[in-house]
Formats: C-alpha cells, sequence, structure tokens
C-alpha cells in the first residue's frame, strides 16, 4: 500500500509540475515581453554606432512594433465585448423562451376557466350539457351563445322575429343605425335654406377668399381658390399637399364654414387598414352598426341639396389604397346611380330610409379633401389614387391683404353643378391647344415612355373650362394637370439618365406652347433635374 502511495504521489506530482511550468512560463514570457528596462538598455547598448539611416528605421521599428501591440489589445477587447453580448443574446433568448412557456401555460389557464364560465352560463340558460359540449368543440363564440338566448350580462338578441319574411326583410324592434334614424327624423321637419343661385364661379372665388381673410384670418390666393373649385369639377377627390402650416387642412374647414355647412373631419390613423375605420362595421354581438360620422354625414347629403365636404386629414399616414379602396373603386363607375356601398347584408324593418337593401348610395353633392404631407411618418400615395384625384400643390404661406367684410352664404349644389356645365359648354379647351397637348403626347411617349391615358385627358378637359370660368387662363390650367397629373409620373423613373430629356422637353414646351408659358411644368421639371 505505501508502494501505491509513494507512486500515486509522484505521478500527480509530475502531472502538477507540468502546469506549473505552463503558468511560470507564461508568467515569464509575459514578463519578458513587458520588461521595458531591458529594452532600454540593449538600445542604449547598440544605438551608439547608428548612423542616420540607423536611428530613422530604429524609430520606425519602435513605432510599427508599438502599433502591433496597440492593434492586438484592440482586437483582444472587440473579442471578449463580442463575446459578453453573445453571451448575453444567449441569455436574453433563454429567458424570452421561459416567458413564452409561462404565457402559454396561462393562455390555457384561461381558457380553461373560460369554458367553465361558459358552462355555468349554459347550464343558467337550461340547454342541454350534450348540446353544450357539441357547441364548445364547433368552437361556438360568445356572441353565438348571447344570440342562443340572451346570457346574464351579455347583450341580448335582438327582439321580434329574425327570420327573414317572404320579401327578405328582417322584422324586429330594434334598432342598429341610431345615427343614421336620427338623421331621417331631422329631416322630416327641415326646411332648406334660401340660396344665392345668381352668384357666378369667379364671384364664389373672390367672395370665399374675402370671407377667409375677413372672418377667419387666412390669406389665400386667388389661383389656389380657383384651382380648389376646379378640381371640384374634375373629381370627387381632391388631394392639398405641400409643407405644413400652408393651410391645407384649413381651406376646406373655411370653406365648409362659408357655406354654413361644417366639413366633416376625420382624422386618419397609422392603424387604418380597412373601411371600418372610415365608414364603421355592423357588430354581429351586439346587433349595432358602430356609426362613424363620416356613415353619418354621407348618409345625411342624401337629404340636401348642400355642398357637403369631408376632410381626410392627414390622408397618407395610413395606406390610402387600404381604407379608400372601395371608394375609389365606386367613384369610377360611370353611372352615379351605381354608386353605393353595401354596409350590410340584409334588411331589417327598423332600418333607415334612405338604406337601399343594405346599401348606402352615395350622393353626387359630397367631396372628399385629402391633405397629405411628405415626411418619414406617411406613406407615398400610389399613381391609383393620384389618377383619380386632382393634387393641389400648397407650398406657400399666404400673404395678408385687406378684404371688405363678407359674410357667409348658402350656395346650392344644383347652382354649382348648373355652372360646372356651363362652364363646359362656354369654355371647351381650344381646338389648337388640344392638337398641341396631343403632340406633347406623342412625344412623351416616343422620349419618356410615359403616356398621358383617357382617365387624365377626361380630367383635364372638366378641369380646364371651370378654371377660366373661374377668372384663370386656358393654358394655365392645361399647364397645372400637366405638372400635377403627367410630369408628376416622372418621379418614378431614373431621371439620373434622363438629364437631357427632361432639358429637352422644357425646350420642347416653349416651343409649342410659346414663350414664358407653362412656367408650373417647366419649373417642376427643372426642380426635377435639381434632385436627380
Amino acid at each position: 500500500m505505501n508502494s501505491f502511495l509513494e507512486w500515486f504521489f509522484v505521478f500527480v506530482s509530475q502531472i502538477l509540475k507540468g502546469f506549473a511550468t505552463i503558468f511560470t512560463g507564461l508568467f515569464e514570457g509575459v514578463k519578458q515581453i513587458f520588461n521595458f528596462e531591458e529594452y532600454v538598455r540593449i538600445f542604449k547598448e547598440h544605438s551608439e554606432d547608428f548612423g542616420v539611416g540607423g536611428w530613422i528605421l530604429a524609430v520606425l521599428s519602435i513605432v510599427i512594433i508599438a502599433a502591433i501591440f496597440v492593434l492586438a489589445a484592440v482586437l483582444i477587447v472587440m473579442a471578449i465585448r463580442k463575446y459578453i453580448r453573445f453571451r448575453h443574446s444567449i441569455v436574453s433568448d433563454e429567458d424570452v423562451i421561459e416567458e413564452l412557456g409561462t404565457l402559454q401555460r396561462q393562455v390555457i389557464r384561461l381558457t380553461r376557466e373560460k369554458d367553465e364560465i361558459m358552462a355555468m352560463k349554459v347550464a343558467q340558460i337550461g340547454v342541454p350539457q350534450g348540446a353544450a359540449a357539441a357547441a364548445f368543440a364547433g368552437g361556438m363564440s360568445m356572441g353565438s351563445m348571447g344570440a342562443m338566448g340572451g346570457m346574464e350580462g351579455e347583450a341580448p338578441a335582438p327582439e321580434g322575429d329574425m327570420t327573414p319574411s317572404a320579401d327578405g326583410v328582417v322584422h324586429t324592434n330594434d334598432i342598429r343605425f341610431s345615427k343614421l334614424i336620427e338623421v331621417d327624423n331631422f329631416y322630416k321637419t327641415y326646411i332648406p335654406p334660401e340660396y344665392d343661385n345668381s352668384i357666378t364661379l369667379a364671384g364664389i372665388c373672390e367672395t370665399y377668399r374675402n370671407f377667409a381673410c375677413s372672418r377667419m384670418h387666412l390669406y389665400y390666393d386667388i389661383k389656389t381658390i380657383r384651382l380648389f373649385i376646379a378640381g371640384m369639377a374634375s373629381t370627387k377627390l381632391i388631394i392639398l399637399q405641400g409643407i405644413s402650416g400652408t393651410g391645407k387642412t384649413s381651406l376646406p374647414y373655411s370653406f365648409g364654414k362659408f357655406l354654413q355647412k361644417d366639413t366633416t373631419i376625420a382624422s386618419v390613423q397609422p392603424s387604418w387598414r380597412d373601411r371600418t375605420e372610415l365608414f364603421g362595421y355592423f357588430n354581429e354581438f351586439t346587433k349595432n352598426f358602430n356609426e362613424t360620422e363620416v356613415l353619418k354625414r354621407i348618409y345625411s347629403s342624401s337629404y340636401n341639396d348642400d355642398i357637403n365636404f369631408i376632410l381626410l386629414d392627414e390622408m397618407n399616414i395610413a395606406r390610402v389604397e387600404y381604407y379608400f379602396a372601395e371608394m375609389l373603386s365606386i367613384l369610377e363607375m360611370p353611372n352615379a346611380d351605381e354608386w353605393k356601398l353595401d354596409l350590410v347584408p340584409n334588411v331589417w324593418s327598423t332600418d333607415p330610409e334612405n338604406l337601399d337593401k343594405g346599401m348606402l348610395r352615395i350622393p353626387q353633392n359630397i367631396w372628399y379633401i385629402g391633405t397629405a404631407n411628405n415626411d418619414d411618418s406617411t406613406f407615398a400615395i400610389s399613381d391609383k389614387v393620384y389618377d383619380r384625384a386632382q393634387p393641389i400643390n400648397l407650398d406657400a404661406k399666404g400673404i395678408p391683404f385687406d378684404a371688405p367684410d363678407t359674410p357667409p352664404m348658402n350656395l346650392s349644389f344644383s347652382h354649382v353643378n348648373e355652372l360646372f356645365n356651363e362652364a363646359f359648354r362656354q369654355y371647351p379647351i381650344s381646338q389648337d391647344t388640344l392638337k398641341k397637348i396631343q403632340q406633347l403626347d406623342l412625344w412623351v411617349i416616343e422620349k419618356l415612355r410615359v403616356a398621358f391615358g383617357n382617365r387624365i385627358l377626361k380630367q383635364m378637359n372638366l378641369f380646364v373650362p371651370v378654371y377660366v370660368a373661374c377668372g384663370g387662363e386656358e393654358l394655365d390650367g392645361v399647364d397645372y394637370v400637366l405638372a400635377t397629373k403627367i410630369f408628376r409620373k416622372f418621379e418614378a423613373l431614373n431621371l439620373a439618365m434622363l438629364r437631357d430629356e427632361l432639358k429637352e422637353l422644357c425646350a420642347y414646351l416653349q416651343k409649342l406652347f410659346g414663350k414664358n408659358s407653362m412656367k408650373e411644368s417647366i419649373e417642376y421639371l427643372e426642380r426635377l433635374q435639381k434632385l436627380f
């Protein structure tokens, strides 16, 4: 036994001496590397025989060696930090996985409690246990259980016979459109105001401009107002865009005050993903339709002959193509009688009077005005929306001016619509200008592969005559439509490769339409050249 112990002691001692030698050698090596006194001694011993070249090479060698040591130290520190972050990430992932496991266990527990509560409620209303189990297995919702028999604490099912009759109408005593019913009741005793049916389009522009100045301290250039009125004649969707503080929101708001018919303001939210945020939705559980102010304004517009505005404030803070898609399609239908929005799939006997089989008719006397900013918090407005709208650029703050005190007025849609039709007859775009537009279209197609499109030409034929009737010039109206509807599409092209073509286009516009004309388009094209 003593021999074994002696052997084991010698054996282990040999191993430990090896480890000691490793650490001692490592320590001695580090000590020797950082023995600066020895470096100084060696340098003094050999530097006495250095020439100029030797001194230069010696200093250069010291600098390079020092740099290598510094770089090695930096790499070591970075490696340590990377390892620490990696370990922290692993620990964080493990914490997240553990938290997910905890949440899943809580969900299972809450689901079990919910099933127990549902079973108790089912027992209270006298449903057999077998039927209740089948209902739970089929995923019966709380709303469905509420419809079964008016569970305690839940909204009761509508009263009356909920089975559609032969004419497809569900007879019930409940009301699901409370706000629209209020509109029906209001217009039963409504007396329309006395409208001013003698004013012209130019008079509307001047009167509103003076009203905004004298009563609301808002200052608009007369051209901006002419563009706004002409935009109303060409489309039901107008986009006011430009820098903040130029009066984009104030313009439709003050116009509503001018017409004594307040503008309905819908503040668009980033969370808007579909039409329900704008027009409301039917709640299957409560059996009520969640009505919005926009829906109420559209419905009430069918009763009156007023000019109605709905303002979509900050319209591109969410994607317009998502929440306004259905309305964009409706406004494109050539037959206004087909402008209907499907709200509910069935008909109740208590539905509002102007709902047609659950569908809301979109009247002609309503316009949708959107304000748009272009910054990091907003989405780009697509061509689909721009093609159906009339953009109006508000790029400068209004300059104060003096105006006489001007009261608001009552203006009927019928009169304004007749003024539009009269402008179409009296001030159509001249044949000479139409010929030049056609030549420009061919040039743009050949050089830039961009076409005007029938929709834009149709809007131009509506926009320009009204712009002229408001007091503007024909070429200015054509110029504005080209700049905002056609040349705006150039931003999608590779403009860095098309600088020469843009310069040629500016020269061609002046050659075609005359010098000192088409200023809006030329300024826009020159701005594109500078940006790209």
